[in-house]
């Protein structure tokens, strides 16, 4: 039996690349992204293996579209065994005050909201269909982590996506649904060229005195953040 696949941003980059390579070991893939061409090109780079893809033209954070993605892929390919949640985008390197609402709420719909969008549908398929269960992969961030400076949207829907996989995982065990999350440094892709002019990174920063807590007491344990260094305080008392 052919394994089936999801692959949002199938488009290009890493989407592409990952669609290709599920095409190649036998997996009949559904393309998702915005760009019909873009789609059609993914499965023209699949040469004869393009036969087992299926491209549907996708705006992931509308739930209406996102329901006949999977409507869709169900209808071609019978089931659903992997959804990699791999559509992203950025907001403009500007100072945080600088950002719109637009702007922010522009990062959130795709790296966030088309996430929880195409997870539920999966949910919704690999719960119904027998063999139960299925594998879903979010494509997260090294900067969750390790944020470059002005990239406050990304980096909070990537840290989002982090609680959103750890929440699916265990939402899906009992149903045989397992979830996972890859983190990415620099990927060569198309979305990523401008980078190779450079990228403004963040200076270290020495951290001589720290302020406690008053909520510090005898036999707590507490974390304290300051100048996004993470200090675990255990077993300490603070006078203040």
């Amino acid at each position: 039996m052919n394994k089936v696949a999801i692959v949002t941003g199938a488009g290009s980059g890493i989407g592409r690349a990952s669609a290709l390579a599920l095409l190649e070991d036998g997996w009949k893939v559904a393309l998702a992204g915005r760009r019909a061409d873009a789609l059609e090109a993914t499965k023209v780079a699949a040469g004869e293996l393009g036969g087992n893809a299926l491209a549907v033209p996708t705006d992931a954070t509308d739930p209406a579209a996102v329901k006949a993605l999977f409507a869709a892929t169900k209808a071609a390919f019978g089931r659903l065994d992997l959804l990699f949640n791999n559509a992203g985008t950025g907001a403009p390197a500007i100072p945080l005050e600088d950002l719109t609402v637009e702007q922010w709420k522009g990062v959130v719909d795709i790296n966030l909201t088309a996430v929880f969008l195409c997870t539920q549908e999966a949910f919704r398929v690999m719960k119904s269909q027998s063999p139960r269960g299925g594998r879903i992969i979010n494509n997260g961030s090294i900067s969750a982590h390790a944020p470059r400076p002005l990239s406050s949207p990304y980096t909070a829907t990537k840290h989002a996506i982090t609680g959103l996989t750890k929440a699916t995982s265990l939402d899906g065990r009992a149903y045989d649904i397992a979830c996972g999350q890859i983190d990415i440094g620099n990927a060569a892709t198309e979305m990523t060229q401008r980078m190779t002019g450079g990228v403004l990174q963040a200076k270290e920063a020495a951290v001589s005195t720290v302020a406690m807590p008053s909520a510090i007491t005898n036999g707590s344990r507490s974390t304290w953040v300051t100048a996004g260094i993470q200090i675990r305080i255990s077993a300490i008392s603070v006078n203040t």
